[in-house]
């Protein structure tokens, strides 16, 4: 009798063990994709701020500095 018992705790744990794992790859997918999104996210505002700094200033500003003495 005892066999049976263990055989159906094994199923169980085995059950137990594959929702866990199927948890595990969706928080793993989760995670990836917003780290993607951040990403995207940052790339974004730098794209957003070159542009602003290329408007706010006029041709030639902000290039090379001669700050030899």
């Amino acid at each position: 009798m005892s066999s049976v018992a263990n055989i159906a705790a094994a199923a169980v744990a085995s059950t137990q063990a594959q929702v866990q794992m199927a948890v595990a790859a969706k928080f793993v997918k989760m995670n990836a994709d917003n780290a993607q999104s951040v990403v995207q996210l940052i790339e974004a505002a730098n794209a957003n701020l070159q542009q602003v700094v290329s408007s706010a200033t006029g041709p030639g500003v902000g290039g090379s500095i001669d700050i030899s003495v």
